[in-house]
């Protein structure tokens, strides 16, 4: 199997950490790499209380995530990371990706942009979902009773936007293969990972 870094990229909210765990079932060696779970640690660990100090820990994250793939890497790890990657990390993950000698397969995830955004409103407002995601203001053990009251839930017009300009639909390292999640029925998981499999075995 050849060394490899699936980014699982695309617009939010396309069910990227779904399609992560087919893949790691069928290919138990491929350890997760998660920008999210990352800065939610700092966030735990730091708190925040204005957007100035969210997006310091943010971009704390980013050098940890970074560094993190650079030792995996090293230590000859196989790896999957999800996130709505752009061209704000491209460069740097291509860098990490030649330096250690890996290949890159890029799903990118696609879909109707309304479609996304009811997915997307309603991960947000799930118990589940890290609650420094949807706020200005967090400090470890905060609650919020009704999530509709978080001063930073994403407005339709902000989640159209984003996906219109950041180039999530754009994004691409190394071999490419797009998947259109608008209806979860007709994707073929199956052909996905068959796919996946000529990649890891340099078919392709």
């Amino acid at each position: 199997m050849k060394k490899t870094l699936i980014l699982l990229a695309g617009y939010p909210a396309t069910g990227k950490s779904f399609l992560c765990n087919k893949i790691c079932s069928r290919y138990p060696e491929f350890r997760i790499l998660s920008q999210d779970e990352l800065k939610e640690a700092l966030w735990d660990e730091y708190g925040f209380d204005n957007m100035e100090e969210k997006t310091a820990l943010e971009m704390k994250s980013w050098e940890c995530y970074y560094d993190r793939m650079d030792r995996q890497m090293r230590a000859g790890e196989q790896i999957i990371s999800d996130y709505p990657f752009s061209d704000k990390q491209k460069d740097r993950i291509r860098s990490v990706a030649e330096k250690n000698n890996y290949q890159v397969v890029t799903f990118r995830l696609t879909g109707d942009i309304d479609v996304l955004y009811e997915r997307s409103r309603s991960r947000d407002v799930n118990p589940d979902r890290h609650l420094g995601h949807l706020v200005s203001r967090y400090h470890k053990g905060d609650r919020m009773e009704d999530r509709k009251e978080a001063d930073c839930l994403v407005t339709y017009e902000i989640f159209r936007e984003r996906c219109l300009t950041r180039g999530y639909d754009r994004f691409e390292l190394g071999h490419l293969v797009e998947i259109d999640v608008t209806d979860y029925a007709k994707i073929d998981y199956p052909g996905i990972l068959d796919q996946l499999q000529k990649l890891l075995e340099g078919e392709v």
